[in-house]
């Protein structure tokens, strides 16, 4: 069963705003490859690697996704480990999810994952928000 994870984006205003700040960070390195660099590495790395995806939290909501292709552990110059997560770089949209603010990357059960938004679902036309109250309210 896979395994996801959470991440907070930071100084990000929205999902375009996301995929132009990653479009930018993957043209300018020489590899191509959309890299997200943790401090610590998943120890539940089987689980994430198995269809997991990482989850981004824009303003108080969770609104996309994007999958886990690789996890790989390094050393700087300095001698200091990081891990490198690779990402597919196409944003997948989620139904919006509120989200407290963290510090870090967490693991999220896939059971307790937002579903993907489709593209012409009955919510399709509603701004984000109003969909996610609507839903809440049990009226979508």
């Amino acid at each position: 069963m896979s395994l996801h994870l959470v991440k907070m984006a930071v100084g990000i205003e929205d999902l375009d705003h996301l995929d132009a700040v990653q479009k930018k960070r993957m043209g300018s390195r020489k590899g191509k490859s959309l890299r997200m660099r943790t401090r610590n590495t998943p120890q539940r790395t089987e689980p994430l690697l198995d269809g997991g995806s990482v989850y981004w939290i824009v303003k108080g909501y969770i609104r996309a996704r994007q999958c886990i292709l690789g996890i790989d552990r390094k050393t700087d110059d300095e001698g200091r480990s990081y891990c490198e997560i690779q990402l597919d770089p196409t944003l997948v949209k989620t139904q919006l999810y509120p989200r407290k603010p963290q510090q870090g990357w967490r693991y999220l059960e896939a059971e307790a994952a937002p579903a993907d938004l489709s593209a012409s679902g009955a919510d399709a036309d509603l701004p984000p928000e109003m969909a996610a109250e609507l839903r809440e309210l049990g009226l979508l």
